[in-house]
């Protein structure tokens, strides 16, 4: 286990009354350490800091979209394809990304730069369809504003 994960660790314990509780925490920390992703050796050393299995470690990680199991690019964005978002136009604007990155939603751009992702729901429903590049809301979007999202998105690389 790493020191960092050990000592961040090692100071929330006392915030929860059983260690599983701790798994989200945990794997973000692992996360941030492994360059943004989940390998398994990620998962074996919270799995080990948590004195839990790395299947358990495995179902939380599956399970939250903001856990990455494969590598990401240096920029995530992600496009809601819930409800509100589809109704909206949510895939055209999904298509204008594929597009504009040259990769399908799931997948990274060559140079490491982009992942694009479909999501299930970004909370701002009142606003569709959302777009959330590197955790910042861009409401509502349509295929037209791709392009200069994507610039800007290069400008601050």
């Amino acid at each position: 286990m790493s020191s960092r994960l050990e000592n961040e660790l090692g100071a929330l314990r006392g915030l929860y009354p059983d260690r599983r509780s701790l798994v989200l925490d945990a794997l973000r920390i692992a996360q941030e350490e492994h360059e943004g992703w989940l390998p398994p050796e990620a998962l074996r050393e919270v799995a080990d800091a948590l004195d839990v299995t790395p299947a358990y470690c495995l179902s939380i990680a599956s399970f939250y979209d903001m856990l990455h199991l494969a590598p990401v690019g240096r920029h995530m964005i992600e496009v809601c394809t819930n409800l509100s978002c589809a109704l909206v136009g949510a895939q055209a604007v999904v298509d204008a990304f594929a597009r504009e990155l040259g990769v399908a939603p799931g997948e990274t751009t060559e140079d490491g730069a982009f992942t694009l992702r479909a999501i299930e729901c970004a909370g701002g429903c009142g606003r569709a369809p959302v777009v959330v590049v590197d955790h910042r809301y861009h409401e509502p979007v349509q295929p037209a504003d791709v392009p200069a999202i994507v610039e800007e998105i290069r400008g601050r690389s």
